[in-house]
């Protein structure tokens, strides 16, 4: 997948700006070409649960966010994810506090 088409498909316009962070998430994500599709893919499914894909402001890596109002959708999101992450042998890390998770790359 090209920069523009991810960063299209997050709802994001592209930049430059965001087409150089995109490229330090690849860097600092561990098998990203194997997971890429997979996480695009997770973000279309986490919409109707309230849920998406983005990229960190934090951290050079994708993250998850739960942003579901009601407890139904936040636990179909929740669903949705480990299915995702245990699918597709992906390693989550969860942020303390927050219904977020990071994309940390392939499990090996």
């Amino acid at each position: 997948m090209t920069q523009e088409a991810i960063l299209s498909q997050l709802g994001l316009i592209p930049n430059e700006a965001l087409g150089q962070q995109l490229e330090r998430i690849e860097k600092n994500t561990y098998g990203y070409d194997k997971i890429i599709k997979h996480v695009m893919d997770l973000h279309e499914v986490l919409k109707v649960s309230e849920s998406y894909v983005a990229l960190s402001n934090s951290v050079d890596s994708f993250k998850i966010k739960i942003d579901a109002t009601s407890k139904v959708s936040a636990t179909e999101a929740l669903e949705k994810i480990n299915h995702f992450a245990d699918k597709f042998k992906v390693k989550l890390e969860k942020v303390k506090d927050k219904e977020t998770f990071y994309i940390v790359g392939f499990a090996v």
